[in-house]
């Protein structure tokens, strides 16, 4: 599920950032085998993974991409593979910049979690309290917006929208114009009917998360999330900043499908809903902390009990999936993954052996109908953890 979706020749072999790196024992993914629920680390399994991950890099035909596997008491797993840069051959590496998609989605249902938490709001208070001009607004609340619930035509589906967006990608996009081509759509189901992925929802939530902080959303972030959890490289970008070093992104969401570079595009077309930037440390705390509700410093983000209803996720038609307040468990991980034009990711967290799994690459251009963060998750988590094995399918890209 992402705010949008969207490939190079390979490139070097795998950098690795790890003196000793290690990694997972082997297991097949059906039928799920007894046994832990992450596999003790071993070295020949590091070289196991590394064969995986150049495998689907292969098949897919990914430029590059950085995986990280933690499990605390264990040696961590931290490679990049491929390269940054096709025209240049820079080789993908660990500290990049990336842009993260959909993941952008935890950190503002957050900020909406933090505030409902000072009763400056009620989950099940409609969106029509705080933002005027919403179809169903009277009926359709925050939680049923933040659970993919609403039934809001998802504006990046829409056709004049994919057009304005190709023709000129560079071109900023306001959360009001963003609204304007849903809007146009009606209704597609009575809010809380079933589940939907829309990215309307949360740029909806982003507005509401101004009105009621008083902050500008960027701002808010940085105060009481990013800031406090010590994430010194994660923001919400005002315009198409994407501080250096960064990869290049490649896709082919382009107005003739030619593949196309999108490190200069203008993200603000996913704001609330895809536009943040990070890196693959930052995303190594995020995954822990949005899956816990509490800082590194074992702070509360959100109260106990706002954190389970986050994590209360109601099947999907997905199998295996299900989905909360802006959060996906899918088979016992939990985290988001994410795509805009050029980049992919994927942070989640496993509970029951605190194991952290971030993918980040710099292509969103399907395989087979299958997003490549899903096929590196597949892979993976067929190694680490055979009794949860992960795996989304493919969501409809920026139109």
């Amino acid at each position: 599920m992402t705010a949008g979706t969207l490939l190079a020749p390979l490139g070097p072999g795998a950098v690795s950032a790890a003196s000793a790196p290690a990694a997972y024992a082997a297991g097949s993914p059906t039928p799920s085998p007894p046994g832990p629920e992450v596999r003790a680390l071993t070295p020949e399994v590091a070289s196991r993974l590394d064969a995986s991950v150049r495998r689907v890099m292969r098949e897919a035909n990914v430029p590059g991409v950085t995986v990280g596997i933690w499990t605390p008491g264990q040696d961590g797993y931290v490679r990049s593979f491929g390269v940054a840069d096709r025209a240049s051959g820079r080789p993908m590496a660990p500290g990049l910049y990336m842009r993260i998609g959909s993941e952008t989605k935890t950190f503002t249902v957050t900020a909406l979690l933090q505030l409902v938490g000072e009763g400056k709001a009620g989950l099940d208070d409609p969106i029509g309290r705080y933002i005027d001009g919403v179809p169903n607004g009277d009926r359709i609340t925050l939680r049923e917006l933040a659970g993919m619930r609403s039934g809001l035509f998802n504006y990046s589906e829409d056709d004049a929208f994919f057009k304005a967006l190709t023709s000129d990608p560079q071109r900023p996009f306001t959360p009001q114009q963003l609204l304007d081509y849903s809007f146009r759509h009606p209704v597609l189901f009575p809010p809380g009917r079933k589940f939907d992925y829309s990215n309307t929802n949360l740029i909806l939530l982003g507005l509401v998360v101004e009105r009621l902080s008083g902050r500008h959303l960027q701002d808010y972030l940085r105060q009481h999330i990013t800031g406090p959890a010590g994430m010194r490289n994660t923001f919400l970008p005002t315009g198409a900043e994407f501080p250096t070093p960064h990869a290049q992104g490649y896709t082919d969401q382009t107005a003739d499908g030619k593949v196309a570079e999108t490190a200069g595009w203008n993200p603000s077309w996913g704001w609330a809903a895809g536009a943040a930037v990070s890196t693959l440390d930052d995303l190594h705390v995020w995954a822990r902390a949005v899956a816990t509700g509490q800082f590194p410093d074992g702070r509360r983000m959100i109260s106990p009990a706002l954190q389970r209803q986050r994590l209360t996720t109601p099947p999907t038609p997905i199998p295996g999936a299900g989905y909360g307040l802006g959060i996906f468990d899918v088979q016992g991980w939990i985290g988001h993954n994410g795509s805009l034009p050029g980049y992919e990711s994927l942070t989640v967290y496993l509970p029951a052996s605190r194991t952290t799994l971030v993918v980040l690459l710099n292509t969103d251009i399907d395989h087979d109908g299958q997003e490549p963060s899903t096929l590196f998750g597949q892979a993976i988590t067929r190694i680490i953890s055979p009794r949860h094995v992960f795996g989304l399918p493919a969501q409809p890209a920026a139109r």
